[in-house]
């Protein structure tokens, strides 16, 4: 009863196209306040972190009707999955760029995340096989993973994009809305020290909890995100053995990165978008 008077006040795909266009507008809004307060005064103070926190919940609440909406499991296919990574990493840039100087981030994030919410709706929604809770466990563990892990690879930018401009002298407005040199490199080994973890969680589960790796054409994936793991292992005790930073921790998590992104979103689209297989 409650499902039809909804679908009485609002048709469901005027609601989805109402929910991204005001989300869409909230994350550009956030993304522009957050751009001012940054060349203004080299801080990332002010408004921008309520209609960032109004887009997420928005975001959160566009899949969770499509989830509602569509028989199955939780829509998990390319497009749902791009669209939930951007929102995860939007979720943890206003969390925890609220009292620090590493919510600039937000100023490359926000807009990413209102593209691919709306690259997801534009391209539809495809119900996924019902899972059971060990392999929908799995699931989100990888999509926190990589959510955690991208913000790690943004900040290695910043961290690239900072010593490049130190060494040239170039003191620009930017500049001073980032962190300091130090600082920046904590919380990038920190954030990396995370997603590190939930990867390996993401990794032990499939490995405990997926049957058939060759019958679900998981092999390529599963020896991808090996690779990434060991680099980003590899970092991480180069940082604590022999202190790594600098360059070397940019090439490094940048490399790691994009073998996550080939093992995960390449496989995808590969055989979701060009194989035609789930």
């Amino acid at each position: 009863m409650l499902a039809a008077f909804r679908s009485a006040v609002l048709p469901c795909d005027t609601r989805r196209m109402t929910i991204v266009l005001i989300a869409i507008l909230a994350y550009l809004l956030a993304s522009g306040l957050l751009l001012r307060s940054v060349a203004h005064d080299g801080s990332a103070a002010g408004a921008w972190r309520w209609p960032a926190l109004a887009a997420v919940a928005l975001h959160v609440g566009y899949h969770a009707l499509v989830a509602w909406r569509t028989n199955g499991g939780p829509d998990m296919h390319f497009y749902s999955a791009l669209s939930l990574v951007g929102m995860g990493m939007a979720a943890m840039t206003v969390l925890f760029g609220v009292r620090g100087r590493t919510a600039a981030v937000g100023v490359v994030v926000f807009p990413l995340a209102a593209a691919l919410l709306a690259l997801y709706h534009g391209h539809g929604h495809a119900p996924s096989p019902v899972l059971d809770w060990r392999l929908q466990l799995h699931a989100w563990l990888a999509l926190l993973a990589y959510a955690t892990l991208a913000i790690a690879a943004l900040l290695a930018g910043m961290l690239w994009l900072q010593e490049r401009a130190l060494r040239r002298r170039q003191f620009n407005a930017w500049l001073r809305a980032l962190p300091p040199l130090t600082q920046l490199e904590t919380v990038l080994f920190r954030t990396i020290t995370v997603g590190f973890l939930l990867l390996t969680f993401t990794l032990l589960t499939g490995v405990l909890f997926v049957e058939d790796f060759l019958s679900q054409h998981l092999v390529h994936k599963s020896v991808l995100s090996a690779l990434s793991w060991l680099v980003f292992g590899g970092l991480l005790l180069g940082r604590w053995r022999y202190g790594w930073r600098g360059t070397k921790a940019v090439h490094w998590t940048l490399t790691a990165m994009a073998l996550l992104l080939l093992a995960f979103f390449g496989s995808k689209f590969m055989l979701e978008l060009v194989l035609g297989r789930t």
